[in-house]
């Protein structure tokens, strides 16, 4: 070893400029190591760790959300038992826990019916259980997807999958099997032959043997029910110049939902109604805004077509939303003048700031700035990504900052709030998985997650305290509200940017809300990764912040942030 290391000596010496450039190569390899191990990629939390007693910021007091407890115990997550659980498009005002299930193996159907009826009993007001049916290999009562898992069937995976295809009714059958579709064909029969467990949960039934369990999903957002590759929005009274607001029509004696969407579709209008044996197309406007809905029973008349569809009738209108873009309100562009004001739109990490982004460019025609930098989002169209937050070229400028110099550094903000259960499970996904993607299982349930909590918990209350106290001029939009009353969110958020609302780029926008970073739910986790040592913290924090709210003269924080 030692007549090596004194060769190498010698070479060197003969040949300083190949050590030299080792060497060099050396150092930098190890600087972007360095580099790369320290780079977090996050939006640094900047220290207001102000004592109980500091109250500056006009009418808000301190509220010490700092001196909270920081922390959790790092432990493993423990995996509750599983009880019947639903996903976020159930609706529901209910503050109280679910209670799980506990215990094993029963003795008898009867057990098993008896516990199974009362957990229907506790949630009706998210998905209300129909009843027990006869259902036929020859014809199905449910005819949309279906799909098997003879090992894992849950009530929870059917309902979540079926209401992610935005079907209306769910059903399980043989403990194993799930089906979905828009109608119940068949009849009820006997809740005592709707006799087997879940395969994936024993304290829940899954039908029988040519039986399904049914149940109704109370969707959040109807306009998510699918028929093909329309998307449906509802039924509604024929407005009064129906010939103005659908302007294109065609009688079909032989109508079905497939046809007037595809001949809508063809006429290249993004609203496809029906009217009895009449199909109707055009835009929504305001002679036609669709926010007015109606009871479906009054559109119930069967298609001459097709004797398991709805077509509407003279009156009342069936309408469906084809896969024709609405160009209205798709044009996009820089201001033409360098803006005056920098306007925030702020919020927590996963509180929804990229959608609002998408909302705000479309209904403006602007496009959107922010504080940092993402390729994949210019890349999927934010122009304004790749521009200095200072250039004035963009509407409003996206930031997680919330520390008091930034803060200052806006003139007017648009503060975004949400549940922070929600929040804090999709920033946990999109820091695992991307924007779209989804954290894996094993960081769930390894050390990553209590330790987000315990990081990122604290965050979620400082960060609205903070722009209450030291923004100057603060619009508060809480997520929920958004999704539930788009319409009238956005134009409340288009006011604040100074920019004269459109009602039909906003009612165009309402077609077109979505855009490309909403994540599946198909792969919703099956259990609640919160233990009960995080909702009482973060139950404080919801408290603290509510109360902020209410001091500005604000409304609280919805209902639903509370842990149930």
């Amino acid at each position: 070893m030692a007549k090596f290391l004194v060769k190498l000596q010698r070479y060197f010496r003969r040949k300083p400029v190949r050590f030299f450039t080792l060497l060099a190569l050396y150092l930098a390899a190890g600087s972007l190591v360095f580099l790369h191990s320290g780079f977090a990629g996050e939006p640094t939390v900047t220290g207001n760790q102000r004592g109980a007693g500091t109250g500056e910021g006009p009418g808000l007091p301190y509220l010490g959300v700092m001196q909270l407890s920081r922390g959790f115990k790092a432990a493993a997550v423990t995996v509750p038992e599983r009880g019947r659980r639903h996903g976020p498009w159930f609706k529901s005002t209910s503050k109280e826990p679910v209670e799980r299930i506990k215990g094993g193996d029963y003795s008898s159907a009867r057990s098993r019916a008896i516990r199974s009826r009362s957990g229907r009993e506790k949630e009706e007001d998210r998905a209300r259980y129909i009843g027990c049916y006869v259902d036929n290999t020859r014809r199905r009562t449910l005819r949309g997807m279906s799909f098997f898992d003879y090992k894992k069937m849950t009530v929870f995976r059917c309902q979540d999958n079926c209401a992610e295809r935005g079907y209306l009714y769910a059903g399980l059958e043989f403990g194993a099997e799930c089906y979905c579709g828009h109608k119940i064909q068949a009849s009820n029969t006997s809740e005592s032959e709707c006799n087997m467990e879940c395969k994936g949960e024993r304290s829940n039934t899954c039908g029988g043997v040519n039986r399904l369990s049914i149940y109704r999903l109370e969707l959040a957002q109807e306009s998510a029910r699918r028929y093909g590759s329309a998307i449906f929005r509802g039924c509604f009274r024929q407005p009064d110049n129906v010939s103005i607001a659908l302007p294109v029509s065609q009688l079909m004696l032989n109508m079905s939902v497939d046809k007037c969407v595809d001949f809508c579709t063809e006429k290249e209008y993004p609203l496809s109604a029906l009217a009895g044996t009449l199909c109707r197309c055009g835009f929504p406007t305001t002679l036609f805004t669709l926010h007015e809905r109606e009871d479906e029973q009054l559109c119930a008349q069967r298609c001459a077509g097709e004797e398991f569809e709805s077509c509407g009738t003279s009156e009342y209108l069936l309408v469906y939303q084809t896969q024709v873009q609405d160009n209205r309100c798709m044009d996009r562009r820089f201001l033409p003048t360098r803006a005056k004001q920098l306007v925030a739109l702020a919020s927590f990490p996963g509180a929804g700031n990229t959608w609002a982004r998408h909302l705000i460019e479309l209904a403006t025609g602007f496009y959107t700035g922010s504080y940092y930098f993402d390729g994949s989002l210019y890349n999927k169209g934010f122009k304004g990504e790749r521009d200095h937050w200072r250039s004035g070229r963009t509407i409003c400028i996206k930031t997680h900052e919330s520390g008091q110099k930034e803060i200052e550094s806006f003139d007017s903000a648009i503060l975004l709030i949400r549940n922070p259960y929600k929040a804090l499970m999709a920033e946990f996904n999109r820091k695992y998985g991307g924007h779209i993607g989804f954290a894996a299982h094993a960081h769930w349930k390894g050390k990553e997650w209590p330790e987000f909590v315990a990081n990122y918990a604290p965050w979620w209350a400082t960060h609205t305290l903070d722009w209450l106290r030291y923004g100057k001029k603060v619009l508060v939009v809480h997520f929920e509200d958004l999704k539930r009353d788009l319409f009238v969110q956005l134009q409340r958020m288009v006011g604040l940017l100074g920019i004269a609302a459109c009602e039909d780029r906003l009612l165009c926008v309402e077609g077109q809300k979505d855009g490309n970073f909403k994540r599946s739910g198909l792969r919703k986790l099956e259990y609640d990764p919160y233990t009960p040592e995080m909702r009482k913290v973060i139950s404080g924090y919801i408290r603290t912040v509510d109360t902020a709210l209410k001091l500005r003269n604000l409304s609280g924080v919805p209902d639903d942030y509370y842990p149930r």
